[in-house]
This record gives C-alpha cells, sequence and structure tokens, in this order.
C-alpha cells in the first residue's frame, strides 16, 4: 500500500515545471561538395548541441554512399525546451572508413542554427557553410514524439465519506494513480483538500491522458481519497479501482464505491463513502509544438518603466544607464527574452512602449508611448531594433512618473482581441513589462489582466532593482487564479520575478524561468477557452 505524502497537497502532480518534448528531426541535403577522386561523396551528418565555444555530440545519421543529395533514413532525437535557446550545428562529412570516425573525414559544410528556428518552420532549409561560402543545402523536418494527445476533464464530489478527524469532519482529497509495469503505481493527480466536510465538491480537474494511463485506455487507475492532516499524516478514507475505457462511458451520476483495504470482508461493511461524477469529458489535446507548427506566431511586445525612480540616466547608479561595461538590467531583460521568442515569430516586428515619462515638445506626462517615436507605428525591428529605439528614447524624454502599467497590458489586449476574433489558433501575445518598483494602478492593473485572461495572451513581468515587490506577487497567480470584487481570471496568463534573483545564472536563466509556463498558458487558451485546433498540421493532415 503506497503511503500518502508528508505534505499538504496543493492541486495537481507532480509539480509545474517546464514543457519538454522530444523531437525527431529528419535530415537531407542537396548539392553536397563532392570530396573523392574516383567516386562520390559518402556523407553522414553530425547534430551538435553549442555551448559557449564548445560543441557537444547530440547525435548522427547513417553514412549513405556515393550519394551528394542524401536523403538520411536514421532520425535524431532531442529534447525541446521553448524557454531556451538551444543552438545547434549541423555537420557534414565524407566517411571513407567503416568506423564513421569524423576527425579523419572530409568536411562537406555546416549549418548552425537554433531548435526553435527548426520547429517553428515546415519545412526548415538552408545553405551549408562551407569555408566561408555556400556549398550545397540542408533540409530539416522536425516532429514531436507522442503521437496524439487527449485529456481526461473531471468534475467529482463526495457522498456521505468516513469521519476521520476526532473534533470535526475530515478534510478529503483525492489522488490518481496510474499503474506500472511491474505492477506499482505511480502518481499522476492529486486534488486539493477541503476542510471540514463528509460531501466535498472538488475543483474540476484537466489530467492528460499520457499521465494518467500512458494513454493506454486500460491501464489500471487507483484512485485514493485521504482525510488531510497537518503534520503529514494523512488518513486513507478508501479507493476505487478504474480504467480510462471505463471512464469514457461514464456518465455524470456514475457512482464510484471507495473501500478501505483493512475493512474489505470484514462484517457488514459496504463502502467508506461513495465518489460521484458530476462531468466528465475526454477530449483531443493538442500540444505547444502542434500549435505552433499549424501556424501560431508569438508577437513580442515590450513595455519599459520610465518613471523618476529608476534614477537619472547619466549617473552610474541609474537603472537606465547605459555607459558601463556591463548592459543594465533593462537591456538584458529585453535581450534574453527576445532572443528566444524572435524564432517564432516571422516578420520580426516588434512593438516597443515605454510608460511613466515627460514627452517633448510639448513635456507632458504619457502612461504609453512608442519608443521609436513614431506612435503610429511602434514596430521595432528586431531584438537590436529595440534596444536601439530604447537607447534613443532615454536620452530625449524627462523620467517621471507614476508607474502605471494598465495601459499597455489594455492596448496590448486589445491586439490580442482583434486576434480572438479570426477564431484561428494564429496570433498569441507575449507582454515583456519592465519596471523598477510597485505599480500605481495595481487595481486598475488587476482588472485589466482579468479581462486579458480571455486572450491570447501572457504578460511576463521583470522587476529591476532593489524595490520591495511583494505587492507584485499577487498578479502571479500559480497557486489561485487572480481575482478582484466578484472577479475572477479564466487562467493564469501572468509570471513575475526580480531581476536581482537571476543575477548569479545570468539572463539566459532568468528568460528560461519566466517564459517556461508560456507553452502551457497557449494550449490553455486554445485547448479549453476557445477551444480550435492547429490551423493546420504538416504531419497528420488537417485536424479532426
Amino acid at each position: 500500500m503506497q503511503q500518502p505524502p508528508p505534505y499538504a497537497p496543493q492541486g495537481g502532480a507532480p509539480p509545474p515545471a517546464a514543457m519538454v518534448s522530444k523531437v525527431e528531426m529528419t535530415i537531407s541535403c542537396t548539392g553536397l561538395r563532392d570530396a573523392d577522386v574516383f567516386s562520390k561523396s559518402d556523407p553522414i551528418c553530425v547534430l551538435y548541441n553549442l555551448e559557449g565555444s564548445r560543441k557537444r555530440e547530440i547525435g548522427r545519421t547513417e553514412r549513405i554512399d556515393d550519394n551528394l543529395n542524401p536523403k538520411f533514413q536514421k532520425q535524431i532525437t532531442v529534447d525541446y525546451h521553448f524557454e531556451e535557446v538551444q543552438k545547434l550545428a549541423f555537420y557534414l562529412y565524407d566517411i571513407d572508413d567503416n568506423n564513421n570516425d569524423v576527425s579523419k573525414a572530409d568536411f562537406l559544410g555546416k549549418c548552425e542554427c537554433t531548435l526553435g528556428q527548426i520547429v517553428s518552420s515546415t519545412n526548415f532549409k538552408r545553405p551549408l557553410d562551407y569555408q566561408g561560402r555556400n556549398y550545397g543545402s540542408i533540409s530539416i523536418q522536425a516532429q514531436e514524439q507522442g503521437g496524439m494527445q487527449k485529456s481526461v476533464k473531471l468534475t467529482l464530489k463526495g457522498v456521505k465519506l468516513d469521519k476521520k478527524d476526532w473534533f470535526g469532519k475530515s478534510d478529503p482529497f483525492l489522488e490518481f494513480h496510474r499503474q506500472l509495469l511491474d505492477g506499482s503505481y505511480a502518481l499522476a493527480h492529486r486534488t486539493e483538500f477541503i476542510k471540514n466536510t463528509l460531501n466535498p465538491r472538488w475543483k474540476p480537474m484537466k489530467i492528460n491522458t499520457r499521465r494518467l494511463c500512458d494513454n493506454n485506455p486500460d491501464t489500471v487507475i487507483r484512485v485514493e481519497c485521504f482525510d488531510w492532516n497537518s503534520n503529514g499524516t494523512h488518513d486513507l478514507i478508501g479507493e476505487f479501482f478504474t480504467t480510462l475505457a471505463e471512464l469514457e462511458q461514464s456518465s455524470a451520476g456514475k457512482t464510484f464505491s471507495l473501500v478501505h483495504p483493512k475493512k474489505k470482508g470484514k462484517r457488514g461493511y459496504r463502502h467508506s463513502g461513495e465518489i460521484v461524477v458530476e462531468q466528465i469529458t475526454v477530449a483531443r489535446e493538442y500540444s505547444f509544438l502542434e500549435y505552433i507548427q499549424g501556424g501560431c506566431e508569438l508577437n513580442f511586445v515590450v513595455g519599459i518603466d520610465f518613471t523618476g525612480s529608476n534614477g537619472d540616466p547619466r549617473d552610474s547608479s541609474s537603472l537606465h544607464y547605459l555607459g558601463g561595461n556591463t548592459p543594465n538590467q533593462y537591456t538584458q531583460a529585453i535581450t534574453a527574452v527576445g532572443n528566444v521568442i524572435q524564432d517564432y515569430d516571422s516578420d520580426q516586428l516588434y512593438p516597443a512602449f515605454g510608460f511613466g515619462a515627460r514627452l517633448p515638445p510639448t513635456w507632458q506626462v504619457s502612461h504609453q508611448f512608442s519608443l521609436n517615436g513614431n506612435p503610429q507605428d511602434p514596430d521595432c525591428h528586431g531584438i537590436p531594433g529595440i534596444l536601439a529605439a530604447y537607447h534613443q528614447c532615454i536620452n530625449s524624454v524627462q523620467l517621471y512618473g507614476p508607474t502605471n502599467a494598465s495601459p499597455i497590458i489594455g492596448n496590448v489586449a486589445k491586439m490580442a482581441r482583434e486576434a480572438l476574433h479570426q477564431q484561428q489558433a494564429k496570433d498569441y501575445f507575449i507582454l515583456l513589462l519592465i519596471t523598477d518598483g510597485i505599480l500605481t494602478d495595481m487595481d486598475q492593473t488587476i482588472h485589466m489582466i482579468i479581462e486579458a485572461s480571455e486572450l491570447p495572451m501572457s504578460i511576463i513581468i521583470v522587476g529591476v532593482g532593489n524595490a520591495d515587490f511583494d505587492d507584485m506577487e499577487r498578479l502571479d497567480s500559480d497557486d489561485e487564479l487572480l481575482s478582484i470584487g466578484n472577479r475572477k481570471a479564466k487562467r493564469d496568463i501572468v509570471q513575475f520575478v526580480p531581476f536581482r534573483d537571476f543575477k548569479n545564472g545570468g539572463p539566459d536563466r532568468l528568460a528560461a524561468h519566466v517564459l517556461k509556463e508560456v507553452p502551457t498558458q497557449l494550449c490553455d487558451m486554445y485547448n479549453d477557452l476557445l477551444r480550435v485546433p492547429p490551423m493546420y498540421s504538416p504531419f497528420y493532415g488537417a485536424p479532426s
């Protein structure tokens, strides 16, 4: 019997983590250099991961004899992390020995790129670089492993559960476990606990079928009901067993009896309460990569705090100081986050705004202005374009205040609402908001975030400097959805982090942390709220 965990359940299991997929890459080349005198080259492709000046081999294809236009059959599998810039290098060699020793082989050409560039392209094709000139080309197709996924959406309630507490009723929660090949069980999902009731009704839950049963409808699923205790010694109320196949055939009102294994078989014992299915659906669940490869683009938008609390930009202590050997925190945050997202935006045009400054020539305070000085077209070309506009703007405006972020959030929400009218998974917006302090318009910002939670957008807030950002943490609703008054967000769309927490790890680690929830947020939007498939599928045909 698996013992309950020695900690308080907070809902869902395992805990949230970055979304990781395995991607299979199919490689072909055309027009390779002929390195053999009496025959054609015998090419092999070796894939390396680039880490600074070092390269580490990930995998290699088979060797194909006498072919300058090889289509390699052996695929190379890599782990895909959206939140990281994964730099790759594809090296082509002419192998003449049976040991496939590339150190003795003739170099035919290379292609350096990022994994993000590959997965965001239906058919990635680039020229091969041979000693500084193009010689042949390489084509790469990336396909996510695992095939189609489903999710089970369940609303459950308990009826007349056994009382386990001396001075009150039980505090019940549920755990779902899938059976492994050796007969043991692995935790797949955990609900929240509900205080002092024998008739609980748990929040609606969604469990991916890969986690619940390894996509096998006949895998045994054990559901345990515990009484939560603050000291971690949770008491088992009872358990029942089912399968995905049985759940799919269930309808509202289906009842499962909870049986305690130590009481089973005792005279007069029937069960320890019942679990009732109030609502159940089993639906196709599209992955982040399916949406990206199905034509969804990520639209990057930047908002920068130009309030006076940043300090005089001419002073080296200012958060906007541009004269040091190390880029300031604003520059580092824009570069780190932008370098990841740029692979998923084909036009490389990014709207960039500032707030909290006085603008020439009238010197009126503006809570939203274009960094490039063009109110009609705030787009900057590429990450260098954003930085150039920011550097120019810092020298032409007067830092002032207050710190109002809701106008920029509202503007991006307007863009996202226009995209929503398409009723397609086409354009998803990511707003990077960088500020040095607590927002003055916190209530308006919360209202705006709640409104934006129904739109295809995510918000990343980076706090720079040494201010107390405790009040900002409430915007990052990891444990409970953001609410104000009687309004509540539909989903969690905000990730907040202080920049100082990543000073030692560097900006790349900051980007990895703030972006890791974006794939889940995007999938929640299109799978659950909008309920639309990818616009197209390059591998499986049209979505059904």
